[in-house]
């Protein structure tokens, strides 16, 4: 597995095959999103296919917003999602940021596990609709002690 830089039209490919988003972003969405900010975007690549994405972008000098991302299903099972987190971390400590920021929400226990596991921390539930859909909001402090 290869984790790069990629482009908005790689990240709109991976996030099609995703099926768990109902309506992934466009081209259009995406940059209108990143318009304005310093923004990271990671693909992993597995013989040669786009197996999976994530972007982020700065909210503040301190504070690093990591947005969206997924697997797609032929990257599933095999560390990808793990292996993107650690390459954007590595990337936001370089850039010197203080603190990472994502949401999730309850449909994605996987993420939410992923993100425990990696030492991010519930600051915030935000209720919508259904339970499934309440966002959990996670942060990370990127300091020496527990950046890792």
């Amino acid at each position: 597995m290869h984790i790069r830089e990629a482009s908005i039209e790689e990240a709109v490919t991976v996030l099609a095959a995703i099926s768990e988003f109902a309506r992934p972003a466009t081209e259009d969405e995406i940059k209108q999103r990143l318009r304005g900010h310093r923004a990271l975007i990671l693909v992993a690549e597995q013989d040669g296919e786009l197996v999976g994405v994530k972007i982020g972008y700065q909210l503040s000098e301190e504070c690093f917003y990591s947005w969206l991302g997924g697997v797609a299903p032929a990257g599933r099972r095999g560390g990808v999602a793990q292996a993107l987190l650690e390459a954007q971390e590595e990337w936001v400590v370089a850039q010197g940021y203080q603190e990472l920021r994502v949401k999730s929400r309850n449909r994605f226990p996987a993420m939410l596990r992923l993100l425990l596991r990696n030492g991010y921390q519930i600051e915030h539930l935000e209720k919508k609709d259904g339970i499934e859909d309440y966002r959990l909001h996670f942060i990370k402090q990127l300091n020496d002690n527990n950046s890792q």
